[in-house]
């Protein structure tokens, strides 16, 4: 029979390893579009925060 310990590792172990899978799964989407975007030279783009990159445009007296 599995211990109680065992179990609870082998879960943290697998959410842990989901949380991982998410998050890399969305830097991969990030990265693609801004490839996308740096090859068609689009602007606006985003920033690293997934904000967006207005540039210089707009702020007089910086």
């Amino acid at each position: 029979m599995i211990d109680e310990n065992e179990k609870s590792a082998r879960q943290a172990k697998t959410s842990r390893d989901d949380r991982l899978k998410s998050a890399l799964r969305e830097n991969l989407k990030r990265r693609k579009l801004q490839a996308r975007e740096r090859a068609a030279g689009a602007e606006p783009s985003l920033n690293d925060d997934g904000s967006l990159n207005e540039g210089t445009a707009g702020k007089a007296g910086t």
